[in-house]
C-alpha cells in the first residue's frame, strides 16, 4: 500500500513509518504548512490508500494566548487543508486516521467512547473542533477514523523518554497529588491498532487508543523507580507546574481515566495491559 503520514518526524510518525515500511508498504512523509496549496497537497494523496493525521504543536509547553492559538491552528487548520485536498483528488484515499486524545473527556471519571459528557477544557475543545473536521472526509466517502490517543510510551520518544534521565538519576517523584488517572498505550500495541484498522474497513468511527488499564500518576512513579533501581523522593507540587505551564499544567494535574470499549469489541488484543510489563518490556537493556 501506499501509506502517507502528515507528522511523520515525530516520536509516534516515525514508529509507524519504521513499521509499515518493515511490512513492505510505501510510506510517504507529508508536510503542510499555512501556505500549502490544496492542487500541491492533493497531488500527494491522489491514488494513495491511507492518510495517517498526526499533525499537531506538542501540547507540554506554557499555555500562553499565542501557543494556545498554534495548537489549536496546526491541528484544525492542518486537518481542514487535508479533507480540502481530498475534495480535490481524482482518486481519493481509501482510509483516512486522523488522531484526537483523551483529553476531551471528564478528569474525574472512566469514559469509554459511548461517553457523550465531554469535557469543557480548552483541550477537550480542540479535540471536539479536530475530530468534527476529520469527519468531513467521511462525506467524500472516506472510511475515516478517529483515535483518541492516550499517553504513548515507547523508548525513542514521548513522556518516558523525558522522564527517563531525571529517574535514572534518583530525581524523580509524583506529579502533584499523584492520584491523577494516567490513560497510556505502548508503542507496540499503537502500531497494532493502527495496522488493524488499515486492514479492516469497519473500523471507523472513534476509538480510544488507550490500554485496557489505565494507572495514575503515582502508580507510574513507583514502577519507574522499581524498574530503574532509584528512589523517587522529589515530588512536583503543583505551584511549580503552573508556574512554568500556566493552564496547561492541567495536563499533569488532572488525568483521564478511559477505556477502549470499540477496540475490545473489535477483537483487537492488547499485548501490554497493564504499566508493569509495559515499562519493564521499554526500559530494560536491549540485548545486543
Amino acid at each position: 500500500m501506499k501509506i502517507v503520514i502528515v507528522g511523520s518526524s515525530g516520536f509516534v510518525g516515525t514508529e509507524l513509518r519504521s513499521f509499515f515500511e518493515g511490512q513492505g508498504h510505501e510510506v510517504v512523509g507529508l508536510k503542510v504548512r499555512d501556505e500549502s496549496r490544496i492542487d500541491e497537497l492533493s497531488s500527494e494523496l491522489d491514488s494513495a490508500d491511507v492518510l495517517i493525521n498526526l499533525a499537531g504543536v506538542s501540547i507540554f509547553g506554557r499555555w500562553t494566548q499565542r501557543y494556545k492559538d498554534s495548537l489549536y491552528s496546526s491541528r484544525i487548520n492542518t486537518t481542514q487543508k487535508l479533507v480540502e485536498a481530498m475534495k480535490a483528488c481524482d482518486n481519493r484515499p481509501k482510509r483516512f486516521i486522523s488522531t484526537s486524545a483523551v483529553g476531551i473527556y471528564p478528569n474525574d471519571i472512566s469514559c469509554d467512547e459511548t461517553h457523550t459528557d465531554l469535557s469543557q477544557s480548552y483541550l477537550a475543545k480542540i479535540c471536539k473542533d479536530w475530530e468534527e473536521e476529520a469527519f468531513k472526509a467521511g462525506e467524500l466517502g472516506v472510511a475515516t477514523t478517529v483515535l483518541r490517543s492516550g499517553v504513548v510510551l515507547g523508548r525513542n520518544g514521548g513522556m518516558l523518554q523525558k522522564l527517563r534521565l531525571p529517574f535514572s538519576l534518583g530525581l524523580g517523584g509524583r506529579v502533584g497529588s499523584g492520584k491523577q488517572a494516567l490513560s497510556w498505550i505502548h508503542i507496540k500495541d499503537l502500531c497494532g491498532v493502527y495496522q488493524k484498522i488499515i486492514q479492516d474497513s469497519n473500523l471507523v468511527g472513534v476509538y480510544n487508543l488507550c490500554a485496557p488499564q489505565s494507572t495514575t500518576n503515582i502508580e507510574m512513579t513507583k514502577v519507574l523507580g522499581s524498574v530503574l533501581h532509584r528512589p523517587t523522593l522529589f515530588p512536583v507540587p503543583a505551584w511549580i507546574l503552573r508556574l512554568v505551564f500556566a493552564e496547561g499544567a492541567a495536563l499533569m494535574l488532572e488525568g483521564q481515566n478511559a477505556y477502549p470499549k470499540h477496540l475490545l469489541d473489535k477483537g483487537f488484543e492488547f499485548e501490554y495491559t497493564n504499566i508493569s510489563d509495559a515499562l519493564n518490556d521499554l526500559l530494560k537493556t536491549p540485548d545486543v
